[in-house]
């Protein structure tokens, strides 16, 4: 079984969905096998992080805008694909080192991830974006 979620992200920031997607699990009564979630966008990433101190996602966000920082800083000189604005190519740069896609064992219908995690979007833009999440679940 198949469906999409659409997130709207308000800019950059991490955007937590876990319980959209375990909804959708419960609704159609998923029982045992494998969750796949694919962003369908080139400057976003999935992730499963703490959800627990939402100072980790503050840090983690800190951390990727200064390991790649907009293409107006002077460390970025040398990137050539800047006509979208100053964070359009950093963000494909983030993309490209974090997740698209994300599997997740599911067991009576319920997803197997620890106490603390949860599902988030990161946006990498700093506009606000509508970003679709396309989920499989694979009974097994």
């Amino acid at each position: 079984m198949q469906t999409a979620f659409t997130l709207q992200s308000r800019g950059a920031g991490l955007y937590e969905f876990t319980h959209d997607v375990a909804g959708w699990l419960r609704t159609k009564g998923a029982g045992d096998g494998l969750l796949t979630l694919f962003v369908r966008h080139t400057s976003c990433s999935l992730l499963i992080q703490e959800n627990a101190d939402p100072d980790v996602q503050r840090d983690l966000k800190a951390f990727f805008s200064r390991l790649v920082p907009p293409s107006d800083h002077p460390s970025m000189s040398y990137l050539v694909h800047t006509l979208e604005g100053p964070d359009d190519m950093p963000a494909h740069i983030k993309a490209a080192l974090l997740p698209v896609s994300l599997s997740i064992p599911v067991a009576g219908g319920r997803m197997r991830l620890g106490t603390w995690q949860g599902i988030y979007l990161f946006e990498h833009r700093t506009r606000p974006h509508s970003r679709e999440i396309a989920a499989q679940f694979l009974a097994g």
